[in-house]
């Protein structure tokens, strides 16, 4: 089985990646492709860095770049989990794989703010306005960008993330459960 999380911004997508990690799936993360690239760049891997680099590659190279590296790592493995997808295209780059299932992490901007102000990352907002206005750039309609909230669409299955992590990490396994019997 080959899980896709896709989600918003601090909406629990790498906890559900290390907690799937915990129960054996393999990780592999298309950010750490472009943390890869901005390294042989020399581009300090900032978030705003790092987006403007994906946008550039999927204007070189194809909008599901990302994806394609990847596809390519996990061609014939099992139970893997594959994080940080942000454009449709890159979705369906993974959907050739056999078992994908792309799950799609939901939170309310307020407790998304709390965790981006409380795991501090650099380039992080310092406001819930300024957060509000990166998700908004986040969002746009170009091949090449980013469009988180069209790939939360395009999920197979929602969680919401809005409570404990006892809970989501109950809400990941009756997930698994439900995929593994399809």
């Amino acid at each position: 089985m080959i899980i896709g999380l896709t989600g918003a911004n601090a909406s629990g997508k790498g906890e559900a990646a290390s907690y799937l990690k915990s129960k054996g799936f393999e990780y592999y993360s298309l950010s750490d492709i472009l943390r890869e690239e901005a390294g042989r760049r020399k581009i300090e891997p900032l978030r705003e860095n790092l987006i403007k680099l994906g946008n550039e590659l999927r204007m070189e190279k194809g909008a599901s770049v990302l994806a394609d590296f990847t596809v390519k790592k996990i061609k014939d493995k099992k139970d893997c989990v594959v994080d940080s997808i942000r454009n449709p295209f890159e979705i369906k780059a993974l959907k050739k794989l056999k078992g994908f299932t792309l799950i799609g992490i939901e939170a309310p901007i307020v407790i998304r703010f709390k965790r981006t102000m409380e795991r501090k990352r650099p380039g992080d907002p310092e406001t819930i306005e300024d957060f509000i206005e990166k998700e908004r750039k986040e969002n746009t309609q170009s091949s090449t960008n980013q469009q988180l909230e069209n790939c939360l669409k395009s999920a197979d299955i929602l969680i919401a993330n809005n409570s404990r992590l006892e809970d989501f990490h109950k809400k990941i396994d009756e997930t698994i459960a439900k995929i593994q019997k399809t």
